[in-house]
This record gives structure tokens, sequence and C-alpha cells, in this order.
């Protein structure tokens, strides 16, 4: 078992201000590859460690950034929960793929994977449209989901009139009940969060970190409206490039993949798109968070398998 390093810094968001806050796992031994994190909405990099230290464990180096107005990603408490002034979703984006230029001028010459759950698929779905050039070993896709456009629609036009009523900064209890309100009505329901993972000491440990129970604010959700919005359209999805491979994996019981049907959606989105090699895993019973599920070994050796079949 290799020795595992420990290491955080922080960068300059492409909003120019903010410093992100990235950490990187490595191990002390031959590496098979690079796997970049992208997190998702409500949490950050750090919940991700029983991940990164099994990859690391493995071979494989692990980096990752809070996102903007995410973890140790923020400028001061009203900035939880907000991306920017102007932009937010592509400074986002922007900020994953300085953070991937910077690794692999670290380690140039070994394979690069990106990793994206839920708000972080968006991101990594984004991503692939939008820094083609900056080729990958593969891409994978958790936790996603494309609600039909119209609910993507009447999601920013919400968001815009709380804005032009309250700013940009106003946390609505009325949009994070529209964004999150319907998730939790085929679970137990014993907290706000049961649909995340039916890991009760996960969702207990979620509940009571101030870093994942905030109300995001207004313009974040827009920001995500828009982004759901990009990546859904034809001309994004051409943008990609055809030769990376792709693995999504789904819980079935996932209210953001629509418990199946959305994930399916994305799934014959990218290969309608003319990728080459999308491949796709759907976990009977498993809910949203599929790397803090009951079954997580299995997801684990599954990504591992995928990674090892993908390397150069």
């Amino acid at each position: 078992m290799p020795n595992i390093a420990e290491s955080e810094f922080f960068f300059t968001s492409s909003e120019g201000k903010t410093p992100i806050h990235a950490r990187v796992w490595e191990p002390d031994c031959d590496l098979n590859g690079v796997v970049q994190i992208a997190h998702g909405i409500c949490e950050y990099i750090g919940r991700y460690e029983g991940f990164a230290r099994y990859l690391a464990s493995k071979g494989f180096v692990v980096v990752g950034n809070d996102h903007l107005g995410h973890g140790q990603s923020v400028l001061s408490e009203d900035r939880l929960g907000y991306f920017a002034d102007y932009d937010g979703w592509y400074h986002v984006v922007d900020d994953v793929e300085e953070l991937r230029r910077r690794t692999h001028e670290k380690y140039p010459d070994i394979p690069y994977f990106i990793f994206g759950h839920s708000m972080g698929s968006f991101v990594v779905r984004t991503w692939l449209a939008r820094h083609p050039q900056s080729r990958v070993s593969g891409a994978i896709i958790c936790g996603t989901g494309q609600p039909p456009a119209p609910i993507v629609a009447g999601g920013r036009l919400a968001c815009d009139a709380d804005m032009l009523k309250n700013g940009p900064t106003h946390r609505s209890e009325a949009i994070y009940n529209l964004a999150f309100g319907e998730y939790n009505k085929r679970t137990e329901q014993r907290t706000p969060y049961d649909w995340l993972t039916r890991d009760e000491a996960v969702v207990d440990k979620y509940a009571a970190d101030p870093l994942c129970t905030f109300i995001p604010t207004s313009s974040l959700f827009r920001d995500m409206m828009f982004g759901l919005g990009i990546i859904a359209s034809r001309s994004a999805l051409a943008r990609m490039r055809a030769d990376t491979p792709v693995l999504l994996i789904s819980g079935e019981a996932d209210p953001v993949g629509g418990y199946g049907m959305q994930a399916a959606k994305v799934y014959s989105m990218f290969v309608k798109a003319g990728l080459r090699d999308v491949a796709y895993k759907f976990y009977p019973e498993a809910r949203h968070e599929l790397l803090n599920e009951i079954n997580r070994d299995e997801v684990y050796a599954d990504i591992l398998d995928w990674l090892f079949k993908k390397l150069d």
C-alpha cells in the first residue's frame, strides 16, 4: 500500500478575485494516471476524501477544487452559495480547466481523467464542450440528469424574478424548495437529505455540516439553469470530442437522474452526438451519492476497472 501525501493550495478564479481552494492526493508509487473531481452543489471537495484515497492507493493522483461559493472558495460569508456577478457558470467551468491545466503541467506524461458528480456532472459536461482542445483519457459522469427544457426555462424565469425583486445574493426558500423539494418524497424522510444515500451516518454528517446545508443564492440557481440549457443544446453536444470515452453511472433511486430516466436520456444524447465510446451502469435501489452509498465498494471497483481499461 503506497503512502499518500495530501496537500492543498489556492489559485485565483477566472472571475479575478476569489481564491479557489484545491486539494491533491498523491501516492508515492509509480503513477497510473490523474483523476480530477468536480463536486456537486452544497458540498466541497473534502467530502471526496475516501474516494480520493482509494484511487490514490491504486496509483492515481487525485485533484479537485471547491467551486466558487463553496467550501473554502468564498470571499465572505455572504458569498457562500454565490458564483459571480457575471458569467458565473462559465467561471466555475473555467476554474476546472485551470486546475486541469496546472495539474497536467505537473504530470504531462500520464493519462488524465475527469469525474463530475451532480452539479459537477453538469460542469464536466459543459467543460467537454467548452474546452474540447483539452483532451482527456476519459470522463466519468455521476449522478447526472437533464430536466425537460420547459422546466429549465421556468427555473431561470423564477430566479430572474427573485433577483429583480431581492437582488442576486438573496436566498429564496421558495426556489430552494422548487429545486430540491420533490427529491425526498420517495424516501423515508427521516431528514430532509435522505434522498442522498441509504447510509444514515453519511446523511447525518451532511445534515450537521453548515457547508452543506446552506440555501444557495438565486443567482447560483439561475447560473445552474443556464448551464443545464447549454449542455442540452445541439451546438454544445457537437463540440464535444467524439473520441473521449465516457462512463455514466447513476442510482436507479436517484431523483436527480429521474430515477434512471433522465440519466438514460443523457446517455442517448451523448450517443446521438457521435461519441464513440459511451458506457453506462445504473445501480438498483442506489440514491444520489453513489460514492457514499451502502454499496460504495462496488461503485469504487467499477470505476477503477473502467479507468484501467482506458489507460493509454
